[in-house]
């Protein structure tokens, strides 16, 4: 099957069950982390460190959500083919490559420029910015620990976020908005999903990057590829260092 050559311009179905998904998806992740921190004895805070099991179920509640999101919407309002649907599968041979060149560099390079000005005002702004990946990793010290966390942050994130973000919610509001509008929306609500107040900013600039990756090739490929790597070096830069 050939391959989108246009910048995908959306459909007008699918908003509602983005937004109830995403809904749902948060609840079950607080549910379920506070389930499992409750069964281990765990008392849950913000600045605290976060055992792997609580960590893999509260990201387990929130891609219920939205891929239940995804797949009710695929089926009530569209063929039922998530690749017709939402650009999902196999693309070109350049997309997984050339995406984790861009998830790198801006890893490496326009998020540290993002903040950079922000630095020169709060000299402990690097330490904060470390601070949640710093938490999630932890629970890791074994290598086992390591490949749990680097297959849950750095393969199933990027696969399930993007099938959300950029597959459902993206083209749901392409059809109903402009472009830069449903772009910088989307990229909100993704900065949003993380709860990350000093990340917010980053995240979403890192949003921004991906919906326009989805929406100028018509694929959710290359933004895979950019979200894995991006969340890849950001875990194993935390893991190396200790």
């Amino acid at each position: 099957m050939s391959q989108p050559e246009a910048p995908v311009s959306g459909n007008r179905w699918g908003l509602a069950e983005a937004l109830l998904g995403f809904a749902i998806g948060l609840l079950l992740s607080a549910a379920a982390a506070s389930i499992v921190a409750s069964a281990a004895g765990y008392r849950l805070s913000s600045s605290s460190p976060l055992p792997l099991a609580v960590t893999a179920a509260d990201l387990a509640g929130l891609w219920t959500g939205l891929v239940g999101a995804v797949l009710l919407s695929s089926r009530l309002r569209g063929s039922g083919d998530l690749r017709r649907d939402f650009g999902w599968g196999p693309g070109a041979a350049w997309d997984l490559p050339v995406g984790a060149a861009i998830g790198v560099a801006c890893q490496y390079a326009l998020i540290p420029l993002l903040y950079l000005p922000f630095e020169q005002i709060d000299h402990h702004l690097s330490h904060q910015l470390a601070q949640p990946v710093q938490r999630d990793t932890s629970a890791v010290h074994s290598a086992w620990t390591v490949v749990v966390l680097v297959v849950l942050l750095a393969v199933a994130a990027p696969v399930v976020e993007e099938l959300f973000f950029r597959g459902l919610l993206l083209r749901a509001l392409l059809g109903r908005t402009p472009v830069p509008v449903a772009v910088l929306a989307s990229a909100l609500l993704f900065a949003l999903a993380h709860f990350e107040a000093v990340q917010f900013a980053g995240l979403a600039v890192f949003g921004v990057v991906l919906a326009l990756l989805a929406w100028r090739t018509g694929r959710l490929t290359p933004g895979i590829g950019a979200h894995a790597a991006f969340n890849a070096v950001a875990v194993l830069s935390v893991v190396h260092v200790r």
